[in-house]
């Protein structure tokens, strides 16, 4: 069984910046890809960025530049660290671990992240 634990969201102002990091507990090995999803009030949940077990990344368009995504393979975590942070990226920002071989999502809780003055 997988596990997730997200930590590192709260306030901060416009411009401002924070770091993200989940722990990811169970099986876990390349051929599962890290991400971080997001869900603004009375929006779906969407992809924010993602690692795949070779490295390479994908971003939303509207983050790309500010955020970056990594992966820790020895430690087990995907950190986000998110700059130059803007109102619209207020939601619960989700970490998610999928199995490729047959697309099972495994979620954290939720971590909150508010940009606000």
């Amino acid at each position: 069984q997988v596990q997730l634990l997200e930590s590192g969201g709260g306030l901060v102002q416009p411009g401002g910046s924070l770091r993200l990091s989940c722990s990811v507990s169970g099986s876990i090995d390349r051929n599962f890809l890290l991400g971080w999803y997001r869900q603004a009030p009375g929006k779906d949940r969407e992809l924010v960025a993602r690692i795949e077990g070779g490295g390479r990344t994908h971003y939303k368009d509207s983050v790309k530049g500010r955020f970056t995504v990594s992966r820790d393979k020895a430690k087990n975590t995907v950190d986000l660290q998110m700059n130059s942070l803007k109102p619209d990226d207020t939601a619960v920002y989700y970490c998610v671990a999928v199995r490729m071989w047959d697309q099972t999502f495994y979620w954290g809780q939720g971590t909150q992240v508010t940009v606000s003055s």
